[in-house]
């Protein structure tokens, strides 16, 4: 083997579609460049299945640049793998050992079912967003960004929360599958801005509401939600968003 490559022993799970059963399969791959992405990876394993006749393993990818939150691995039973806010299509092969054996498995949530192999179904997060994660409020025609004066940690602060990219890390790797922290970044983000005050209280009150009627489970503060999200986006946000709705369950008209 060249220096730089790795033989890997990667144990994947297969499901051919959402009604059959699923299992573990196992796959020997070598000369795996330390330069590859996991997601660049997947695709030498599949051109190595295709060549032997079989079926090539379903996994989502889009951007592949750690920004729109497809890539929903979990690698060795860390969500996107082991290092630290990085998405499993910027995690680089060389934080692996040759000879390393890899499991790879889709998110685990009853919220989140599985379609195929390692793809699932997330729309459960284009509803909770559907139902109130936005601003609508119509106050004629837009006013220049630098016009609208935003103190700087309010700023950042709304940033951060933005910064989500809605993979569900968060979901797979909180062992009651909350979406918690999703929810509250969405909730967060527009409740710092000016442009999301007329619609905050029924913002909050709709999408946690939603968020229950998707099945997602509740949160107990154990912050492995936080420690799997590639944006590291902060645990603060869900104490702000019990805030936010004891608020608008209290005084649903009132401020």
């Amino acid at each position: 083997m060249s220096e730089g490559q790795l033989n890997l022993n990667l144990r994947v799970w297969r499901q051919k579609d959402a009604k059959s059963p699923g299992q573990i399969e196992s796959y020997a791959i070598k000369g795996v460049s330390t330069e590859m992405s996991f997601l660049e990876m997947l695709d030498v394993l599949n051109e190595q299945l295709l060549k032997e006749g079989k079926s090539p393993v379903e996994f989502d990818s889009d951007c592949r640049e750690g920004i729109c939150g497809t890539c929903s691995l979990s690698i060795n039973g860390c969500a996107h793998g082991p290092e630290r806010g990085t998405t499993a299509c910027q995690l680089h092969m060389r934080h692996f050992k040759d000879g390393e054996t890899i499991f790879i498995e889709p998110w685990r949530a009853s919220a989140f079912p599985v379609v195929k192999d390692l793809v699932v179904d997330r729309s459960a997060f284009d509803r909770i967003i559907a139902a109130g994660g936005y601003v609508s409020t119509k106050s004629g025609p837009h006013a220049d960004a630098n016009a609208i004066l935003i103190p700087k940690p309010q700023a950042d602060a709304a940033f951060d929360s933005a910064a989500c990219i809605g993979c569900g890390a968060c979901v797979a790797a909180c062992p009651n599958a909350s979406a918690s922290l999703f929810v509250s970044a969405k909730i967060q983000h527009l409740a710092l801005l000016p442009q999301g005050q007329t619609e905050r209280k029924r913002r909050a009150l709709r999408m946690i509401e939603q968020m229950d009627l998707e099945g997602f489970g509740n949160c107990s503060n154990l912050g492995e939600c936080e420690a799997a999200c590639p944006k590291e986006i902060s645990l603060e946000n869900i104490a702000t968003m019990k805030r936010e709705y004891v608020k608008a369950a209290v005084h649903p008209s009132g401020r």
